[in-house]
């Protein structure tokens, strides 16, 4: 038998060639999240901000090497599909995916990649979450190969009652959520914190309803205005917002709401003018935060889709700061292997436009500063009328949502170190 000699240089050599090959490939992140259905609206304006930010990932080399390619999957925002399009997946080769509609679905994801990695350690899959926020996947569900880039339910229901504690008005909170595990942890959160700061605070409704079915929020409001309530809590996102602040508006109730994500798509046109003063909305930005070093940034993607039909405003931070982390950790690793990224992912600390953020490592929680903020008319410059289509005279309101004429102003900003919760996560790690 014969050897082959090759002197170390040589093997260095072919070494290097092999590792800058595979490094240079497209790296494939699957979508998954409704493109069909009651929500397909928010699923396809979520998709065009992926496309957007790996545009600009791709055109400025900021991985290093690879291309990040946004492949999008239909899931119904059902969580039996859902597996259905991880398997389409794993099968197609895909080792990276992205989710954020539902935390119902979030939840048989994270099970479904931990089965699958651990059968197939050879062909693990990533799962970086940009919006399913149950406090559960990064406490008692927690996984490594799970990385969660909004703030948790719980994160954000502790600076809402803060805020909420500071208001000797409020004297009745009522409860409108969806019926899934988000919803519930909203509505579990609300009557807890308040409890333990506002004891005086009462609870005077606490509805959950089914997830994307309900046509007609009427009887609910009806219900809302009947209570006498002086505040509403609601995590309700997609067309269930829109369609239950319509409600609202129809109805004549001028009572305030305290929200998660009425800030985004759809709600704003349909509320308009009765949400001045009365919608607040906890964030990790919005359109007129200062300083505001997105800005830029946000005008090119409303520049791209803000016209008709679609009428899109930018909405997610956290995609922006999912992506460029994502990039920092390839360029770091100097790989597109799932494991190899997550390794540079945990604990990494970003420089995002509204300051550092931090991916916990305990965890794998995206620590960072919150707004909390309230519907206000765009500001229209005497000199320049077509700056907005209303008369607002706030010159910190200079962006509006969906061409509606009205934006949010920030009441107060919750820094990082406030934001931050303990976690229960005791981490399995590969």
């Amino acid at each position: 038998m014969f050897h082959l000699k090759r002197a170390p240089g040589a093997l260095f050599l072919v070494s290097a060639l092999l590792a800058g090959s595979a490094y240079a490939e497209t790296l494939k992140i699957a979508y998954i999240d409704p493109l069909s259905g009651p929500f397909a609206n928010v699923g396809d304006a979520g998709l065009k901000q992926f496309q957007f930010v790996a545009d600009d990932i791709n055109k400025r080399n900021l991985t290093g090497g690879p291309k990040l390619e946004i492949v999008p999957f239909d899931n119904k925002v059902s969580p039996q599909e859902s597996l259905n399009v991880l398997k389409k997946v794993i099968d197609s080769g895909i080792r990276v995916i992205t989710q954020g509609n539902s935390s119902g679905v979030a939840g048989v994801l994270i099970d479904a990649v931990n089965k699958h990695n651990e059968r197939n350690p050879d062909k693990s899959i990533l799962y970086l979450n940009y919006a399913a926020v149950d406090p559960d996947f990064t406490n008692s569900k927690c996984s490594f190969w799970h990385f969660r880039f909004d703030a948790n339910s719980d994160m954000k229901m502790e600076a809402l009652t803060d805020y909420m504690a500071k208001d000797p008005k409020i004297k009745s909170v009522y409860l409108i959520n969806q019926n899934y595990s988000f919803g519930q942890a909203v509505s579990r959160a609300a009557k807890e914190y308040l409890a333990r700061k506002r004891p005086d605070i009462k609870i005077v409704g606490d509805d959950l309803h089914p997830i994307g079915q309900v046509k007609d929020f009427a009887p609910y409001v009806a219900k809302i205005k009947a209570s006498n309530a002086d505040v509403v809590i609601s995590g309700n996102w997609g067309t269930d917002a829109a369609l239950l602040i319509k409600a609202v508006k129809d109805a004549g109730l001028n009572t305030p709401f305290y929200t998660y994500y009425f800030g985004g798509l759809g709600v704003m046109p349909a509320i308009g003018p009765a949400g001045e003063g009365k919608v607040k909305q906890i964030t990790e930005w919005h359109a007129n935060i200062k300083p505001n070093k997105t800005e830029k940034f946000a005008n090119a993607f409303n520049a791209k889709y803000g016209g008709p039909p679609q009428h899109l405003s930018f909405y997610y931070l956290r995609v922006n700061n999912q992506m460029y982390m994502l990039a920092d950790a390839i360029k770091k690793a100097k790989s597109i292997d799932p494991k190899a990224i997550a390794l540079k992912l945990e604990g990494m600390k970003y420089q995002s436009d509204t300051g550092e953020v931090e991916m916990r490592a305990a965890d794998h929680q995206l620590i960072q500063p919150l707004y909390i903020s309230t519907v206000a008319k765009t500001y229209r410059d005497p000199k320049n009328p077509k700056t907005a289509k209303f008369t607002g005279t706030d010159k910190d309101v200079k962006y509006d949502l969906e061409d509606s004429g009205y934006g949010f102003k920030t009441d107060t900003r919750i820094e990082s170190y406030i934001t931050v919760q303990p976690t229960s996560c005791q981490m399995k790690r590969p």
